[in-house]
């Protein structure tokens, strides 16, 4: 390393010490200067150092290059002599390796078939031993054994052999004579026989059908059959055991399980031979018109007890996902459309129609129970409650329903029939109320007693007039016949509630509830027609509702502390009901007024006006409108005679009287000119309504009590006492109209407003000063 120039490092050393002199300054160099000649020194000696330590990685780095490079031309030289030589040979050996492991491959898949093709063969071949030999559960192995063989041979893939479409064909037929004399074993086995040419659902038919069991051989020396046992087996390995059995289990219940349900007189019997069990049936005069559901039970079990003992009781080897036994499988096939027909067709026509005989039906479910048990002891059924005894234990609710359901069509049936057959109903008849039990516990009504010590200062405030009994009754009227005993229905109906179980009560109750809805719904639509065309009928459904209406005012209090305690509570009442049968009664009835009133009005329309009575023909069409009236009114009498009440009777003629008095009345007083004959002839036609007006007041058959009404006319009809002061108006002269008008206070301004007196009077007086006078007069 080379030193800084002498000159500059003093001239650092000086401004770096200042002002010093300059022996001083001498010195320190010649110090200096030794210091940095020491200092040469050691650098010098590191730099030897170092190189020495250099100098021998340098050498071993080049000997290290030297044998890469050597390393580098021998990989080389390797690299191509793999790639010109080494390479070829072994794509060569590759290709050899190959096709040798390939071929391996195909003489494996080959040796396979082969031995699949000799194993289909050997299982044909010992099908067909077997089958002679009649082992068919060997012989059913062994076909399925070339069965699974084929279908091994079939799923390889790119290996088709023409030979398997013909292993298949030859399969399927030995499969299907394999079932041939299956089938004709178990023909063998079960035998049926039918009557020729007759109905198969008749009892006849039944009667006349058979079914063989066969238990031993038929003749001594004939070679043994298999077993039963052999033959279901045989049908189970080739997966038609089910097929079997639901065409077995399909004619059992066609001709035997259903026929026994439905035909109460159908008995079975049993007769057992040498070599066969018989099955027959008679028919004997049943003693119920259902069959009974206990005798029924015994008679099906009958059936598999015998079919469990001579046909079914035999082991089977099922597949592991289908382990069941021959008669829980022949059970799973027929118990649902069994059961569904004990129930429709045996349960359902053994419900009691009474609840007092509710406990009777106890027997009924203690037979099911047994025969329930009985089917699953011989393993026709599983363990579990089937539907069959569901249904039975739940009797109440069954009765419940089949009675709410018979007393609605039993209702409905009532509403339908004819309204015209009537009974009389009076104040002192009425629906025979049944006695009722003591009201349940919790519901008796405290009452007060009143005290036997009465103070001699108090005052005695009851009037002393007493109402009468029939104060609240039903007027005289008729009804209809089926009401009657639509009330009586309900009656009765209640009083079962009585009796009932809580959830049969309250149904039985709002079935009653539902009938009278039933009624505001059924009666108006079925009978729209004749309600509409007839009055008498008009007026029948009229006091049937009201009859209604009458019993439900108390029908809910007479029952409500008999009755369940939910319905106790405010609920058991039919009041809300009374206000839509009297509209609906009330309704019907005016709409037969209006059609009534109409055919007045039209009669009446036809008298011309009343005017020009001087014209004889103008009087004979007046005339004849009022003989209409008149008529009309009479037959109309005649029709609500002993049909009405006897106020509703004379309020409704009076209507319709009062209508045609109050047209007449309407058109003369608007007639402008009344000659002295017209007004004779109006009095003529006016008489004529007042002297038979009266006689169709006769709401009574006997004439003599009608009088009473007859003479109450003025009551009914409103326009009455108007009527008789025209016909004095039509018949007096001015001074006598002046006499009856009194200054506003006669019987004439009682009916009459001076307008229409004054209009009556320039009618009828020629303009004179006498009528002016009497027209001043009328104010």
């Amino acid at each position: 390393m080379a030193a800084p120039p002498r000159g500059s490092l003093v001239a650092a050393v000086l401004a770096h010490s200042g002002c010093l002199d300059k022996e001083d300054l001498g010195t320190r160099i010649a110090r200096l200067s030794r210091r940095v000649e020491e200092l040469k020194g050691e650098v010098c000696n590191m730099i030897n150092e170092k190189y020495n330590e250099f100098l021998p990685s340098m050498q071993s780095a080049e000997d290290l290059v030297l044998q890469v490079d050597e390393l580098t031309n021998n990989i080389d030289l390797l690299k191509a002599l793999i790639e010109n030589e080494v390479q070829r040979d072994l794509n060569i050996a590759v290709a050899e390796f190959t096709e040798l492991k390939q071929q391996l491959e195909r003489d494996t898949l080959v040796l396979s078939v082969l031995k699949k093709l000799q194993e289909f063969d050997i299982a044909v071949k010992e099908y067909n031993t077997a089958l002679l030999e009649k082992k068919y559960v060997t012989a059913a192995q062994q076909l399925e054994k070339a069965r699974s063989n084929l279908k091994t041979l079939e799923s390889r893939k790119g290996f088709e052999l023409k030979i398997l479409k013909a292993l298949g064909k030859e399969l399927t037929v030995q499969t299907q004579n394999m079932l041939y004399h299956l089938g004709e074993e178990w023909q063998k086995l079960a035998v049926w026989k039918f009557p020729p040419s007759k109905e198969s659902s008749s009892l006849e038919f039944v009667v006349h059908s058979e079914l063989h069991l066969r238990t031993v051989l038929l003749k001594e020396g004939d070679i043994a059959g298999p077993p039963v046992a052999d033959v279901l087996q045989a049908f189970a390995i080739l997966g038609e055991l089910h097929n079997k059995l639901k065409n077995f289990g399909q004619l059992l219940l066609k001709y035997i399980l259903k026929p026994l349900i439905l035909y109460p007189s159908l008995q079975p019997f049993t007769e057992e031979q040498s070599n066969v069990f018989i099955l027959r049936f008679k028919s004997e005069k049943p003693s119920l018109d259902h069959s009974c559901p206990i005798e029924v039970f015994d008679k099906i079990k009958l059936i598999f007890e015998v079919l469990y003992k001579y046909l079914l009781n035999v082991p089977l080897e099922q597949p592991a996902e289908d382990k069941k036994e021959l008669t829980e499988l022949l059970g799973d096939l027929i118990w649902e459309d069994l059961s569904d027909c004990l129930i429709q067709n045996c349960l359902v026509n053994s419900i009691p129609t009474n609840s007092s005989k509710l406990e009777q039906y106890i027997e009924v479910i203690k037979s099911t129970e047994v025969f329930e048990k009985a089917l699953k002891d011989m393993r026709f059924l599983k363990g579990d409650t089937t539907e069959l005894l569901k249904y039975a234990r739940n009797i109440n609710s069954h009765f419940a329903n089949k009675k709410c359901q018979d007393v609605i069509v039993a209702a409905r049936n009532l509403m339908t029939s004819e309204i015209h057959n009537t009974v009389k109903i009076t104040p002192d008849s009425g629906v025979a109320l049944p006695k009722l039990s003591e009201p349940r516990a919790g519901h008796h009504l405290e009452t007060q007693k009143p005290s036997n010590l009465v103070r001699n200062d108090v005052v005695n405030l009851e009037n002393e007039t007493k109402l009468s009994q029939y104060t609240f009754s039903l007027p005289t009227c008729r009804i209809s016949s089926s009401v009657e005993k639509l009330m009586e229905l309900a009656y009765q109906t209640l009083l079962e509630a009585t009796t009932s179980t809580e959830q049969c009560s309250i149904q039985l109750f709002y079935s009653v509830r539902n009938i009278f809805q039933l009624f505001c719904d059924v009666v108006p639509t079925y009978h729209k027609e004749n309600l509409q065309k007839l009055p008498q009928l008009a007026a029948i459904h009229h006091n049937n509702c009201m009859y209604i209406a009458h019993h439900l005012l108390t029908l809910g209090h007479q029952f409500r502390y008999h009755l369940n305690n939910i319905l106790c509570d405010g609920v058991a009442t039919f009041v809300d009901m009374v206000p839509g049968f009297r509209r609906l009664g009330t309704e019907c009835f005016l709409a037969q007024m209006r059609v009534q009133k109409g055919e007045i009005l039209e009669r009446l329309s036809s008298a011309r006006n009343f005017s020009n009575m001087d014209d004889e023909e103008n009087y004979c069409a007046a005339k004849k409108a009022i003989r209409q009236v008149l008529h009309q009114l009479k037959r109309l009498g005649k029709v609500w005679q002993d049909v009405l009440p006897v106020y509703v009777y004379c309020k409704a003629m009076g209507t319709l009287l009062n209508t045609a008095l109050s047209e007449i009345v309407t058109r003369i007083a608007a007639l402008e000119d009344i000659s002295a004959k017209d007004a004779d002839r109006l009095y003529s036609l006016c008489r004529t309504m007042v002297e038979e007006g009266p006689q169709v007041f006769t709401p009574l058959p006997e004439d003599d009590k009608n009088k009473k009404y007859q003479e109450e006319v003025p009551v009914y009809v409103p326009k009455w006492m108007m009527f008789k002061e025209l016909m004095i108006i039509l018949q007096a002269n001015l001074q006598e109209i002046v006499d009856q008008w009194a200054d506003g206070k006669g019987p004439l301004a009682a009916e009459f407003s001076a307008a229409e007196v004054k209009s009556l009077i320039r009618a009828l007086f020629q303009n004179t000063e006498r009528r002016a006078a009497a027209l001043t007069k009328i104010k």
